[in-house]
């Protein structure tokens, strides 16, 4: 914990920082650099937008996924549940995901690093959709109602987008596929699934992640697809630069040859050779460590039986008989 007294030389050095800091500061206005340029040139055309969409929501029709209607209805009906929604919508989104980065980052740097590179990659990916594919949400199709619209009035966010009010020019309201709401939380889940093994916060993550699709979907500020399409984006981006994922990829791979060798017929020899256990051979005790019993072939015992007694009694074979010569 760094105390202000001991902060005090650092600020006026201007070093409290530290380079490493700084650096990560210039990404982040760098990304939101970019995203400015993405929201100046992208088509703000309606019409094309609102086109996408309806393939959007023919294939979901077609893959027994259009529930969006049905959600927004609900949140449309229920205000209790709608106005907290509101406000996850607007803030959760950049609240928790920097409060991850910035535990990451006190963590050091073999868990900050990959975990900020999977979030650059996501984030310039999916810009360069909005650039190129802008498409429209739900709430810009009749049918469907702008919940952060209708509960403006009990919320800090303007009547068209989820910023600010006065300051909905500043984002892109076009850019819904894919949904960085959705990828960015399913992030969390899969950093903090990874970081750490206290259940509490692996379960508050992953609860983060379903409620953040749940909440985007029900305000009509995005398809059932661009979920999708903003979780599997995030996967990708993880499973190129984190080393976990590289970790899985080499597993999988390993797995994957064995089954096909294992299908036909060549399974590889393992790597420590399976030897059989060794047989030691039955040898029959020493005579004098057994204490032989003591066979009475005078004719009281022997002598004196019937021939057919003496076949089926074990102590009257023949080779027993030579053995104790009698």
């Amino acid at each position: 914990m760094v105390s202000v007294r001991s902060a005090l030389p650092a600020i006026a050095r201007g070093n409290l920082l530290g380079r490493r800091g700084v650096r990560e500061i210039a990404l982040i206005g760098a990304l939101y650099v970019l995203y400015c340029i993405t929201r100046t040139f992208a088509d703000g055309d309606l019409g094309p937008a609102q086109d996408r969409a309806g393939d959007l929501f023919h294939l979901e029709r077609v893959i027994h996924l259009d529930w969006e209607h049905s959600i927004n209805n609900w949140f449309v009906a229920h205000s209790w549940v709608a106005i907290p929604a509101d406000y996850w919508y607007a803030a959760a989104h950049y609240v928790v995901t920097l409060f991850v980065l910035v535990w990451l980052y006190r963590k050091g740097s073999v868990h900050y690093t990959p975990a900020r590179w999977a979030l650059v990659v996501s984030c310039v990916i999916a810009l360069a959709c909005y650039l190129l594919l802008p498409t429209a949400p739900p709430r810009m199709l009749s049918g469907y109602t702008d919940i952060m619209s209708l509960h403006a009035a009990d919320g800090w966010w303007s009547t068209d987008a989820s910023a600010p009010k006065g300051m909905g020019g500043l984002t892109n309201e076009l850019a819904a596929f894919p949904s960085l709401h959705a990828g960015w939380a399913l992030w969390v889940a899969l950093v903090v699934r990874r970081t750490t093994r206290n259940y509490w916060a692996r379960g508050l993550a992953w609860s983060h992640a379903f409620i953040t699709a749940f909440v985007v979907i029900g305000t009509g500020n995005h398809w059932i697809l661009d979920v999708a399409a903003g979780w599997a984006l995030v996967i990708v981006a993880m499973w190129l630069v984190d080393p976990w994922f590289e970790d899985s990829r080499t597993l999988v791979k390993a797995r994957r040859i064995e089954f096909h060798r294992r299908v036909a017929g060549t399974a590889a020899p393992s790597a420590t050779p399976v030897t059989e256990p060794a047989i030691e051979p039955v040898t029959e005790p020493m005579a004098e460590s057994v204490a032989e019993p003591l066979l009475d072939c005078g004719p009281g015992r022997l002598g004196g039986m019937a021939p057919e007694r003496m076949h089926t009694e074990a102590w009257a074979d023949e080779s027993v008989r030579r053995r104790y010569g009698c």
